[in-house]
């Protein structure tokens, strides 16, 4: 549950980045909760896209390569597979807190990098 000023009303999450959630008023993650004011959120990119040709082209050539040379263009088959994760760094005072989300492909970088600009304006709004 979030803490709230109206403890009969917990506030909704506005944004989800990893484990750490803001609400309207406040900043929530495994290491503790605090407000939003003065909250500063860093991120750092660690993704990299890597260009491997596929097993089942390297098979696919050399079945093909015994029956005509043209299977060899199987080996120009390439498939591209993003690896790394995406940190992310929240500090509001003694509150430091890191996650690391893994990219599940190419566009997990850019979503977390929206969600920490939305996190942002957030933060902006409440101090």
């Amino acid at each position: 549950m979030v803490p709230s000023s109206n403890a009969s009303v917990p506030e909704q999450p506005l944004v989800v980045i990893g484990d750490v959630t803001l609400t309207e008023h406040w900043l929530v993650t495994p290491s503790g909760s605090t407000g939003l004011a003065g909250t500063e959120i860093f991120v750092t990119d660690f993704t990299r896209v890597e260009t491997k040709t596929p097993t089942w082209a390297i098979v696919l050539a050399i079945i093909g390569f015994f029956f005509f040379f043209l299977g060899l263009l199987f080996l120009l088959v390439r498939d591209q597979v993003a690896t790394g994760y995406v940190q992310v760094t929240v500090r509001n005072g003694p509150l430091l807190h890191t996650t690391n989300i893994p990219a599940a492909n190419s566009a997990t970088a850019p979503d977390v990098f929206g969600r920490v600009q939305y996190a942002r304006h957030v933060i902006a709004q409440a101090a």
